[in-house]
């Protein structure tokens, strides 16, 4: 057995090709999307409906952590174009912790779930030696009429790639609340908060809704781990197609601007749940867009597919290029390993 170590975060491509994808039990006919780079959730024929169903940990935050796990593992549903119907919730607790903890923990996913109308249906609850702080690990399920489905690799040459409400969504959130007193006394504690306040944001079910209903759809994919890069790297590569996106056209939320740069993190590669990234049909992009600014959501178009041979840039204001075709290393674990290090050196944050 290897005795490589891996770092944190998604597991590499290489391990998930010769270690994962290749011991994935019995084979089924019924599976018409199943464990694949860049896509985002299982797809299982039930008929004339499919079944859509996908697993998400949270394990980088702790506010509102019950609420964070609802929406990013449901996001992952809706972005195939489906409804999310049912959850279950797997809760680790640390040793020590208290009733109150785990009520304000189910409170958190109670009110989430029924904001988006999804009803926990099982899981399973822990204390668990050996961890400092709760981990939840969420499997959500949904259907959707098996022709009005997407999956993340269905883009083509010359769709179109529309991103929505901002950069580093979730990373900024989880930034604000985890390095709070530091940042307030950079930034100031109004700035803060509001930054604190981007796990509000972090739903997508409602924009994959819209943008489902106007039509022109041909992939979908919540920019979660490795941020907007990450998501486009992704699409692409779901989809084997090229890609030219342009960083001027990114928009960056004054609060993720402030505070990637007080950290040294850069936005474009830090977790964005709740940035939905739609690849659409040229000529539906403008209806897209303007369908979402009229429900309220931000959106713009920053790059589009081209044919594989061109490869994966991500073009930089200053005009340098950022390869995509490498894989992605979110700024969220490095701004957090390098907090746990000079806390066990004793260093102040």
């Amino acid at each position: 057995m290897s005795s490589e170590s891996l770092t944190a975060g998604k597991l590499r491509w290489d391990a998930l090709r010769s270690i994962i994808y290749t011991h994935l039990g019995q084979a089924d006919a019924r599976v018409l999307v199943g464990p694949k780079i860049g896509e985002d959730a299982a797809v299982i024929d039930f008929g004339d409906r499919v079944f859509v169903t996908h697993s998400d940990p949270i394990t980088g935050a702790i506010e509102d952590i019950g609420s964070l796990a609802i929406k990013v593992s449901t996001n992952d549903v809706a972005s195939r174009g489906a409804r999310p119907r049912w959850i279950t919730v797997v809760i680790f607790l640390p040793e020590g912790s208290s009733l109150g903890l785990l009520r304000t923990i189910m409170g958190q996913i109670d009110s989430e779930a029924k904001r988006l109308g999804v009803a926990v249906v099982g899981g399973h609850t822990e204390i668990t030696p050996g961890i400092n702080r709760p981990v939840l690990a969420v499997t959500a399920m949904g259907e959707a009429p098996k022709d009005k489905y997407v999956t993340s690799s269905g883009g083509g040459k010359g769709d179109v790639v529309i991103m929505t409400k901002g950069a580093a969504i979730e990373g900024t959130a989880i930034f604000a609340s985890e390095m709070r007193e530091q940042l307030e006394e950079r930034l100031g504690v109004d700035l803060v908060e509001r930054a604190r306040r981007f796990f509000e944001d972090i739903s997508i079910a409602r924009e994959a809704s819209v943008a489902m209903e106007v039509g022109g759809v041909t992939a979908m994919h919540d920019a979660t781990e490795g941020g907007i890069a990450g998501a486009l790297q992704e699409l692409a590569i779901a989809s084997n197609l090229g890609l030219m996106a342009y960083e001027e056209r990114v928009f960056v939320r004054p609060e993720t601007e402030a505070i990637c740069r007080v950290l040294g993190a850069d936005p474009i590669r830090t977790v964005s749940s709740g940035t939905l990234m739609i690849a659409a049909k040229a000529e539906a992009a403008q209806s897209i867009v303007y369908k979402l600014a009229a429900d309220g959501v931000r959106a713009f178009v920053i790059g589009e597919f081209t044919d594989r041979e061109r490869g994966l840039w991500f073009v930089r204001r200053d005009g340098s290029r950022l390869d995509l075709s490498e894989p992605i290393q979110d700024q969220l674990w490095i701004v957090m390993g390098k907090r746990l290090r000079e806390r066990g050196a004793g260093g102040s944050t």
